[in-house]
């Protein structure tokens, strides 16, 4: 799930060469809180309960 927002988040930016993506990847710790992290490294079962 992460990664599908990650990828909408690159197609909006319309980061389609490596300096726009690279650039793109910068602002990726402003999608996602952190309680959506945890959640996410919970459901792949990489967090104790």
């Amino acid at each position: 799930m992460a990664f599908s927002k990650l990828k909408a988040h690159l197609r909006r930016l319309e980061a389609r060469s490596f300096e726009r993506i690279f650039e793109a990847l910068g602002s990726i710790c402003d999608l996602f809180t952190p309680t959506e992290c945890e959640n996410y490294f919970r459901a792949a079962g990489y967090a104790p309960d």
